[in-house]
């Protein structure tokens, strides 16, 4: 068996989903697991399959010629390897909304070692104020050479210069 990891973008309508899975099965494939979003009027998954090897280059070429139908498939290997040993961690953060945020606390995490393995971010109005705030979770995953502690410090220091709140705990 081969293992592919997708990558699919398109104008969301009903029916995209089910199109990726025909092709899929069609050619023996098992669709093993997804995260897929709608923001905006479009649609974004990335997902892993299985498929047999003598069938890996007709999935291929039945999901590139999706884009017949605009629907953009890019198709890359699933890694073999297992990442080195890690601790999953969720964080949360609220605060003012404004520009590099993200930016500035992926250079932290990165700086420190830690993976991002999910991030959802949203901006809505404060309860009292109605002002823009800023909402992110995420799955972390931290080395395990990494001390929880030196992180959180690391973090608070950054979250008391962008004036967030900010949360971090082991996952179970």
């Amino acid at each position: 068996m081969d293992h592919l990891v997708l990558t699919i973008i398109a104008a969301d309508k009903p029916g995209l989903v089910e199109r990726i899975a025909q092709n899929i099965a069609a050619h023996g494939g098992n669709w093993l697991e997804s995260r897929m979003a709608h923001m905006a009027g479009q649609f974004a998954g990335i997902l892993r399959v299985s498929v047999p090897a003598e069938n890996r280059q007709a999935l291929v070429n039945a999901l590139e010629d999706l884009s017949t139908h605009g629907i953009r498939v890019l198709v890359g290997e699933s890694g073999a390897g297992q990442a080195a040993a890690s601790k999953p961690i969720t964080m949360t953060l609220v605060g003012n909304d404004r520009p590099g945020i993200v930016r500035e606390i992926t250079a932290l995490l990165s700086k420190q070692g830690v993976n991002l393995e999910r991030l959802s971010t949203d901006v809505r109005p404060a309860p009292m104020s109605g002002d823009p705030l800023f909402h992110a979770d995420a799955s972390l995953a931290v080395p395990s050479g990494l001390a929880l502690d030196t992180l959180q410090a690391a973090l608070e220091t950054l979250a008391d210069d962008l004036m967030v709140e900010l949360e971090l705990r082991r996952e179970e």
